[in-house]
């Protein structure tokens, strides 16, 4: 039996959509795997998975808790630190509670009980860049600041230059910036430093994945704010207009969850990823109104697809990586979204929905002042 058979990895919220493929990739690898996880009933259905393999260490626990860290990181060689809070509802306190204690917790009961852990990788997020950086005709490239809600409000929805107040054209977003400006990605960035900087204080070889929009099958059908490929395709496979915000002419940058679990592996088994952080991206941008007409192609959906002019508090305008760091270590972009696009609505088709999840979470989100509307369509 080899070295790396041996090693056993710790993967929180490993029942989850990234922790379960990137305990898959690991297997293959040789790993022994450990999942911890809640079961939160607001992403999770009954129990375990059926995605969860018999040959995984599970245990049913929450990350913020000392006795159950205690117990998951006992005899593990490897942390990997997905288990987190996300949307945008306006529970600040919840997000830094769960995203940012929890990840606290790790390195402290390392360096506590000196536990041999050899590498520890946390999942930050693309949108700790905030609006990014952008190029104005007159001041050059700029760090965009958070649109303005007056400015949305009129429809105006293209970042603008801090010092004329020009519309600026978005650059594609580098590791060496960040401007986080909602809780979710203050949350993330703070994790990124309490890994990387305590990581370095202690010793404990540390990494930080700023990972773009994921998609892929096992995305949660229950979350409340993430997914435009989960909401398009509930909404249309149920007979509903899909909810466009804006004027749909958003850029993101879409990655396959199978691409994101190899980066995940690439950087436990690369020194060379030690202490630092890595955007992980599909490395283009497509609008939000393109990926819907991509869904819209293989549902079958026959109806004009045009944006509502809503928007969402806190949500930014375009966001794509640059992933060149990445890919200096190996690390390629194997799956185009449209085969994600394919193999994800053909796994929802096989499920039985006993709620429309969209309309629920679009409900919640407006209850709470998230979504609102602007003064155009």
């Amino acid at each position: 039996m080899s070295t790396i058979s041996r090693r056993k990895v710790l993967i929180t919220g490993g029942a989850g959509f990234i922790g379960s493929h990137t305990a898959d990739e690991l297997e293959k690898r040789g790993y022994k795997i450990r999942i911890l996880d809640n079961l939160n009933p607001k992403t999770h259905f009954n129990g375990w998975p059926a995605w969860v393999r018999p040959s995984w260490e599970k245990i049913k626990g929450d990350v913020r808790s000392r006795a159950t860290m205690v117990r998951a990181l006992k005899g593990v060689d490897y942390v990997i630190h997905l288990a987190a809070m996300m949307d945008l509802m306006p529970v600040y306190s919840q997000f830094m509670d769960t995203n940012v204690t929890s990840t606290a917790l790790i390195y402290e009961l390392i360096a506590e009980k000196k536990l041999p852990i050899k590498k520890v990788i946390v999942a930050s997020s693309q949108f700790v860049y905030g609006e990014g950086r952008g190029r104005c005709k007159i001041h050059g490239v700029v760090n965009c600041e958070m649109r303005r809600e007056e400015n949305l409000k009129r429809g105006k929805w293209q970042p603008v230059c801090p010092s004329c107040g020009k519309e600026v054209v978005s650059l594609k977003l580098v590791e060496t910036h960040q401007d986080p400006a909602n809780q979710y990605s203050i949350s993330k960035y703070a994790q990124e430093m309490i890994a990387l900087k305590l990581g370095r204080l202690n010793n404990i070889p540390s990494v930080a994945m700023r990972y773009s929009i994921v998609h892929g099958p096992r995305q949660s059908l229950k979350d409340a704010y993430s997914g435009a490929l989960r909401i398009f395709t509930l909404q249309m496979l149920l007979g509903r207009t899909p909810s466009i915000y804006e004027d749909g002419g958003q850029l993101r940058d879409y990655v396959s969850v199978y691409d994101v679990a190899r980066a995940n592996a690439l950087v436990l088994e690369d020194e060379r990823a030690d202490y630092e952080n890595f955007n992980v991206g599909g490395g283009k941008g497509i609008t939000v109104l393109n990926l819907a007409k991509m869904i819209a192609a293989e549902v079958g959906w026959k109806e004009k697809l045009t944006a509502n002019g809503e928007y969402r508090v806190g949500d930014i305008r375009d966001a794509v990586s640059d992933i060149s760091k990445l890919q200096s270590l190996g690390w390629k972009v194997q799956m185009t979204e449209g085969e994600v696009v394919k193999e994800y609505i053909s796994g929802v088709r096989e499920q039985k929905l006993d709620k429309d999840y969209a309309k629920e979470a679009e409900e919640q989100m407006k209850k709470a002042g998230v979504i609102r509307r602007s003064g155009v369509k």
